[in-house]
């Protein structure tokens, strides 16, 4: 709940942020001198990016979020029993013996979403980000029935 929160707290700035600085942009065009107007147009593409890339980003995580409620319905999401350091953090001998055993279920049945879901959890588990949201794109687009990039 609490990443939820935060991450509602962080929307909401960056909402408030793209207003504002799409103001500027169109005050910025509406003075009507070229340079002022090329300007404004310039200014207004960051939040025109901001914005698509938070629409995506929110997709992104409402989907996983989906995937996971459905995977815990069926009482298939992975057990956080990984062994920690004493400051909190995964042990990464830990994460990688389980990334192993997820990569090998994804080999045997890369057709199964579960198993990308779980392979992008120990991807995660082993501090490797770029490589758990690829996987768990891959999920969504499996369990959507859409055709994988």
């Amino acid at each position: 709940m609490r990443a939820k929160i935060s991450y509602a707290a962080s929307a909401l700035a960056l909402i408030f942020y793209f207003v504002l600085v799409g103001d500027r942009g169109v005050l910025l065009i509406a003075d009507g001198r070229p340079v002022t107007v090329a300007f404004g147009v310039a200014v207004l593409v960051l939040p025109l990016i901001g914005a698509w890339f938070l629409w995506h980003t929110t997709q992104f995580a409402r989907s996983a979020g989906r995937l996971g409620r459905e995977l815990e319905a069926e009482g298939g999401l992975p057990v956080d029993d990984l062994a920690r350091t004493p400051s909190g953090r995964i042990d990464r001998d830990a994460a990688d013996a389980v990334f192993a055993q997820r990569q090998a279920e994804t080999e045997a049945a890369p057709e199964d979403w579960r198993n990308w879901f779980r392979l992008a959890v120990a991807y995660f588990d082993a501090r490797d980000t770029p490589r758990a949201r690829k996987a768990m794109q891959r999920a969504i687009a499996l369990h959507d029935g859409k055709p994988s990039r």
